[in-house]
């Protein structure tokens, strides 16, 4: 059977931009489609309702609905009204669990999640962000995010609800996941150097401060000659980590150890380390 992946983009965390090419890196999978509805940069309610739409139109096997702050009303009605019309729900977003009766409701509820700890806050004060700023810093948290094993986490966690589909189970018979990506969590069996580790840690933990570094220039500080200093330096964090980043995947290079593992055309994920070799 070819399973059906919906992606509902709600507003932008880096996550978002990778979701579905994680599942199909080379856009040969056999096994699964995936289709993404957007509300674009805005959480509008009228732009959430044209994704749920056009969702619940496609009727996907599961859904993975992708936010910042996913404690918000607009994606928490949106997960809210796909699971009311069967289609099961794993939630993506940043770092949630301050939040702890919002979390502990998520945590309840019959819906999976996978919360990005690293996928942090951009610096929004205007009088620091343009649209290069913008995507010079996305570019470094995507790859803060890709070499830690962040996003190999969060792919291994959704391809294992495209194998139970595969296997037949639907709706609330999905195990779907429930994860907190820490740092710990993000480079567990990434590298073969320890050094490489400790870097890629060190590089996820940065990321993770970003975070309440932003909050503070965003919404604690007056004055743009006060604040402007605080989100600038938010950035310059998340571009050493990485740095830190390049550094451990150089290491893991050098060593011919750099772990890959492709999808086949038939979904199963196989392993190599030796550049040349083949996959098994």
């Amino acid at each position: 059977m070819v399973v059906k992946v919906g992606i509902a983009k709600l507003g932008n965390i880096a996550s978002g931009v990778m979701a579905e090419l994680l599942l199909d890196e080379r856009a040969d999978r056999e096994d699964m489609i995936t289709f993404m509805a957007t509300s674009g940069t805005k959480l509008q309610p009228e732009d959430i309702d044209r994704v749920v739409d056009n969702m619940k139109a496609w009727k996907p096997d599961f859904c993975v609905v992708v936010s910042p702050n996913g404690v918000l009303p607009g994606p928490k009605g949106a997960r809210e009204a796909l699971g009311a019309a069967g289609i099961p729900c794993v939630v993506i977003t940043d770092d949630i669990t301050t939040k702890k009766e919002e979390f502990e409701a998520l945590k309840a509820s019959d819906f999976g999640y996978i919360i990005m700890k690293g996928d942090a806050m951009i610096g929004a004060r205007r009088e620091f962000l343009d649209p290069v700023e913008m995507a010079d810093y996305n570019g470094n948290l995507v790859k803060v995010l890709s070499l830690t094993g962040a996003f190999r986490k969060l792919q291994l966690a959704l391809d294992a609800v495209v194998d139970q589909v595969k296997a037949g189970k639907s709706g609330k018979d999905l195990a779907l996941p429930k994860i907190v990506m820490t740092s710990d969590k993000a480079v567990e069996n990434e590298f073969t150097n320890a050094y490489a580790h400790a870097k890629a840690r060190a590089a996820y933990e940065m990321a993770q401060s970003v975070a309440g570094i932003n909050v503070k220039g965003c919404f604690m500080t007056k004055g743009h000659e006060n604040y402007t200093p605080i989100v600038a330096s938010a950035h310059e964090v998340m571009r050493q980590a990485m740095l830190l980043c390049e550094e451990a995947r150089e290491i893991e290079k050098a060593a011919d150890g750099v772990i890959r593992r492709p999808h086949k055309a038939d979904g199963t994920i196989v392993e190599k380390t030796a550049l040349i070799s083949k996959p098994w």
